[in-house]
């Protein structure tokens, strides 16, 4: 947002409404480079709307998420406390991009007058909170992961292994871990290390997700068969398991569909910020910005046609509007 600070760990941002790159795009570029990419050069601008209407319907749509975790008692388990918080990370995402997008709309349209030096602090802050909730969403989608593996491989303990305590236990240490190297990343964003450690992260984490659910489903049918002999309905919990595993690895192809393109755009900074190429990638920075948004309007959604009890609480709750609406 500070078109001032080159250097912001999210630095498409600060140039949202302007010439987007680290380093002045022309700069050592021949004129050969510059005819051979015309129209690269320019940050790709998406209305304020667009980014507005993203944020409201992804707010909107994980506060139901949430509150049907809330209300419902049935959804009163470890998988879905990571999933609230899968679902709190994402509306924070949408809401610091929504809100981000209005103040550079007000501040460029001449309807807001605010001090560089505040300008940059509020830069910061938005920049905190999208940096922490992109980690706490990687974090909650690995404990997803780990929950779902216990689940099914460790099925007849999984309530000594996995209680509601170690849940929020978990789901506390993520947000103050994230929210922590949130912050530290955004002080030290004019390194190139901080970029070069959310990179090596984002892709360990998704190492570690693609190994465990890869574990899942090769042995998953052979775990099924052995339990089968067990008495009772082991089979079926495991049927439900796995079905559980199915949603969580399509909750895991759309993260990293939806967020591939931004990290390419940060490993792109570091490696070739002048490469013509590079620069064209790069210029289309927003619409990144509009596929993670997408990403938090997504989510819900996989939840409600995946989990037929989130959809009987979502029912409940539209209901109870609709009837306190009619009073």
């Amino acid at each position: 947002m500070n078109a001032t600070d080159p250097h912001g760990l999210i630095q498409g941002y600060h140039n949202r409404s302007q010439t987007s790159g680290i380093l002045p795009l022309d700069k050592d570029l021949s004129a050969e480079e510059k005819d051979s990419s015309t129209g690269c050069y320019e940050q790709l601008l998406i209305s304020t709307e667009v980014f507005l209407t993203l944020g409201i319907v992804s707010l909107l749509e994980n506060i139901l998420v949430v509150a049907a975790i809330v209300k419902n008692k049935n959804l009163h388990s470890p998988m879905y406390f990571f999933i609230c918080s899968l679902a709190v990370a994402d509306m924070l995402v949408s809401v610091s991009n929504a809100s981000e997008t209005i103040v550079i709309a007000l501040i460029n349209g001449g309807n807001l007058t605010i001090p560089v030096t505040l300008i940059k602090s509020m830069d910061n802050v938005f920049d905190s909170m999208i940096c922490s909730s992109l980690l706490a969403s990687i974090c909650s989608l690995l404990a997803i992961a780990v929950d779902r593996y216990i689940t099914i491989f460790y099925a007849l303990r999984y309530h000594n292994i996995v209680t509601l305590r170690r849940a929020l236990l978990v789901i506390s240490s993520i947000w103050t871990c994230c929210t922590v190297s949130g912050i530290l990343f955004i002080i030290y964003s004019e390194s190139t290390t901080v970029l070069i450690c959310l990179i090596t992260m984002f892709f360990t984490m998704l190492v570690l997700m693609a190994s465990l659910y890869v574990h899942m489903f090769l042995l998953a049918r052979l775990h099924m068969k052995r339990i089968a002999a067990l008495p009772g309905n082991a089979p079926i919990h495991q049927r439900a398991n796995m079905k559980g595993a199915i949603t969580l690895t399509i909750l895991l192809g759309v993260f990293v569909v939806c967020w591939a393109p931004f990290f390419l755009h940060l490993i792109l900074m570091i490696t070739c910020p002048r490469n013509p190429y590079c620069t064209c990638f790069m210029s289309h920075f927003n619409m990144y910005l509009i596929l993670i948004m997408c990403n938090s309007v997504i989510d819900p959604i996989i939840y409600a046609f995946r989990s037929q009890e989130m959809r009987k609480t979502f029912k409940e709750i539209f209901c109870c509007s609709y009837a306190l609406l009619c009073v």
